[in-house]
């Protein structure tokens, strides 16, 4: 299980350097979408605020020009004229007597505009300018905002708006022209040769918006902080299943591998893998001088065990030895089924000697063992095993490495000659 594990950790290991990539390329568009997403909402915010900014500019300016209109229409208003309402210096003959003798005194549509932006500016609501590039009265005077909006009234601009820091605060500032009418006239009589639609000056307006814009910045830097969590929960999830992914994807590749070299029925490597093996360790053997061993095994009388009992008595049989076998070697020997019940052991380092102990070791295993291949029936079998070896010497006489095998072989043949449930060693090498 542990050497599973391991095999399925380097297999991941391994696909890792392939997926990395991949989730990579996955975390920056993660990254960019998220982004772009912060940025959209950014402005389109900012694009929601200047939009309710300029309609509420647009409807201040409606009001005043409505209500200049009005005036307009009537002549101007009067109203009474007390201690702190004064008389405009620039109408003629403002004041008027009643018949009660209190004296009323005329406000034209100008004074109007400013009398109100003065009362809206004291409740800090918003304030209202009229002015024109050459005006009467001082008052009226444009300033460099107003002026450069005029400017460009003349030239066609229907709308000028911008956004101002004043005294720590941050104002919005709107300005609209205004053209000659009929009902200025009233006050403007020496304008009566000049067209309707001429420019005649402009209204500019302007409130505070620093509780909007503070507003608006803790709401981005709110997005910001959610966006930044966002996109961090979402590349750990991304990151989780792709992980996980990898595992799954590295374990089901482990038995796929494991499928594709290993016995169905016994569970031992398959005869392909051991070949694949044999020449691996054999290279190995040679190159660090190393002896190797090989244990061919055979289940004696098999045919028999078959034909008395059935073939799913000989198949549990099967299953049975070749437990036991591998359960007696090393992590690094190579146990496969070879062939119907012949089953072969490659012993990397490892000589003659410590290999027939090996083999001998398991043929008492296998003898002694009893086999239930049903609930209440049982057998015991016994096998012959063939031990072959090289010594390191040997070694670099010996170009093919399946004769290590054919060797194992023939002294197995020689092992079932001999009686059966016997261990016999290839001795071409009077050495050994």
């Amino acid at each position: 299980m542990k050497a599973d594990d391991e095999e399925t950790d380097k297999i991941f290991r391994t696909e890792e350097i392939v997926w990395r990539p991949f989730v990579f390329k996955v975390s920056v568009a993660v990254i960019l979408f998220s982004l772009m997403l912060f940025i959209l909402l950014f402005f389109r915010n900012r694009q929601l605020i200047e939009i309710e900014h300029k309609i509420r500019a647009r409807s201040y300016y409606d009001h005043i020009i409505v209500t200049r209109g009005w005036v307009s229409d009537y002549g101007g208003v009067y109203i009474e004229k007390t201690e702190s309402v004064k008389s405009s210096p620039y109408l003629k003959n403002p004041d008027i007597k009643a018949i009660d003798g209190k004296i009323y005194t005329l406000r034209n549509p100008s004074l109007v505009t400013i009398e109100i932006s003065e009362h809206a500016k004291a409740n800090n609501l918003f304030s209202y300018h009229m002015t024109s590039l050459k005006p009467i009265n001082p008052d009226n005077i444009p300033d460099e905002f107003e002026k450069k909006s005029l400017n460009l009234f003349e030239k066609g601009e229907k709308e000028i708006w911008l956004k101002q820091r004043e005294n720590g605060k941050t104002y919005y500032r709107y300005m609209a022209p205004v053209f000659r009418e009929k009902s200025c006239l009233n006050c403007h009589v020496e304008q009566k040769d000049k067209p309707e639609d001429m420019i005649i000056g402009g209204i500019s307006v302007k409130f505070d918006i620093s509780g909007i814009e503070n507003n608006l910045k803790t709401h981005n830097l709110l997005i910001l902080v959610l966006g930044v969590l966002s996109t961090f929960f979402f590349l750990g999830i991304i990151y989780f299943f792709t992980l996980r992914l990898m595992k799954q994807l590295s374990i089901s590749q482990k038995q796929i591998q494991d499928m594709a070299i290993t016995d169905e029925l016994t569970q031992l490597y398959n005869r392909r893998y051991f070949y694949s093996k044999l020449s691996d360790e054999f290279e190995k053997a040679k190159r660090y001088k190393r002896d190797i061993s090989c244990i061919m095994i055979d289940i004696d009388y098999f045919k028999k065990v078959n034909d008395e009992y059935g073939h799913h008595a000989g198949d549990t049989v099967l299953q049975k030895v070749a437990h036991s076998i591998k359960s007696t070697c090393r992590g690094i020997d190579t146990v496969a089924r070879y062939g119907g019940e012949e089953i072969v052991i490659l012993l990397p380092e490892t000589d003659n000697a410590k290999s027939f102990l090996v083999a001998e070791k398991i043929r008492k295993k296998i003898e002694n063992q009893e086999i239930y291949y049903n609930k209440s029936n049982k057998t015991s079998v016994t096998i012959s095993l063939g031990v072959a070896g090289l010594k390191t010497d040997n070694l670099l006489y010996t170009a093919d490495s399946s004769q290590l095998v054919k060797n194992a072989d023939s002294a197995l043949y020689l092992a079932k000659k001999n009686g059966r449930n016997r261990v016999e060693i290839y001795n071409c090498f009077s050495d050994q």
